[in-house]
């Protein structure tokens, strides 16, 4: 008698091409399934037999790629990769209705965000937003993952960012302000968050150019690097423009006596943090990694398993 899989919220939306495509209540069972797929993943080792990923990668990456590779396997299905452009060889509206007749749900990594709201535009599928130039959902959600972890709840902790307001600063401002934390945000003046995203968060967040203000009394202190893909041409003017909001012992002296290191990876140590701080015994970036495959095989179960006859 063959096993009964464990029951699966679905999301309502069909796509996840940003945050906000899972409601509050969406984000809270997404998580307690990655919680518990971590704990019990032989429950779920055919949840998802027979499907399939397309992972179209415009950019390079370690984390995503093999997290997404290895969730699906683990789930009983399998990924194939294309990397490169995409849209470039033929028009992307073509290339996503080729992509939905072959696989069950398209994961991209794109340089712009309209990329991904094209794809899903076109795609019958599932299309996930694996990192755009707008948003990083799948890495706030295993960083909401771990932050549940540490502190058995998120109500009530503050988390700060300290540096660029770029992708991953505002899918974290999301989630976090969503969950009832929060969230200050520190960066040079040029860079901060752009007024519409701040705009979305579920609560006021605090906003400075002082990284220590930022910091005091956080829970969680997070950072990322200085310059992202793509914008290379422009590190040597960043480095200037973000050497006083390094988190280094000091800064982190002025978080809560708990708080914790955050980093979605790869780090430049010596830039944006040091290696002390990497290294200190509050630093839980390893274990961010680690949930990025527990975190993203919650999202697939509830993508893909909408024809679950157990269900």
């Amino acid at each position: 008698m063959t096993a009964m899989l464990p029951r699966v919220e679905r999301l309502a939306h069909s796509d996840f091409t940003r945050d906000l495509d899972a409601s509050v209540d969406e984000l809270r069972s997404l998580l307690d399934l990655a919680a518990d797929v971590k704990r019990f993943p032989e429950r779920y080792r055919t949840a998802l037999s027979g499907k399939s990923l397309a992972l179209l990668f415009e950019k390079p990456s370690l984390r995503t790629r093999i997290t997404f590779e290895l969730a699906i396997q683990q789930l009983g299905g399998f990924a194939v990769l294309n990397d490169g452009p995409i849209g470039a060889r033929e028009p992307l509206k073509d290339m996503a209705r080729n992509l939905d007749r072959w696989v069950s749900g398209i994961v991209a990594r794109t340089f712009r965000q309209q990329t991904v709201d094209d794809l899903a535009l076109w795609s019958s599928v599932p299309v996930i937003n694996a990192l755009s130039d707008m948003w990083h959902p799948c890495q706030a959600l295993a960083d909401m993952q771990t932050i549940r972890e540490h502190f058995g709840n998120t109500r009530g902790l503050k988390l700060a960012f300290v540096g660029d307001g770029n992708n991953v600063a505002g899918s974290l401002m999301l989630n976090a302000t969503r969950l009832g934390m929060d969230f200050a945000i520190a960066t040079p003046p040029a860079y901060a968050l752009p007024s519409d995203v701040v705009a979305l968060a579920e609560s006021g967040i605090e906003v400075t150019t002082d990284p220590a203000v930022a910091v005091r009394g956080a829970h969680v202190v997070y950072t990322d690097v200085w310059t992202s893909m793509g914008d290379e041409h422009e590190a040597a003017v960043r480095r200037t423009a973000f050497e006083a909001y390094q988190v280094n012992d000091q800064l982190l002296s002025q978080a809560a006596p708990e708080a914790i290191f955050m980093h979605c990876l790869p780090a430049h140590r010596g830039e944006e943090v040091t290696d002390s701080v990497m290294e200190s015994s509050r630093s839980v970036v390893f274990e961010e990694a680690e949930n990025r495959l527990h975190a993203q095989k919650a999202l697939l179960l509830m993508l893909l398993s909408r024809d679950n006859p157990n269900q």
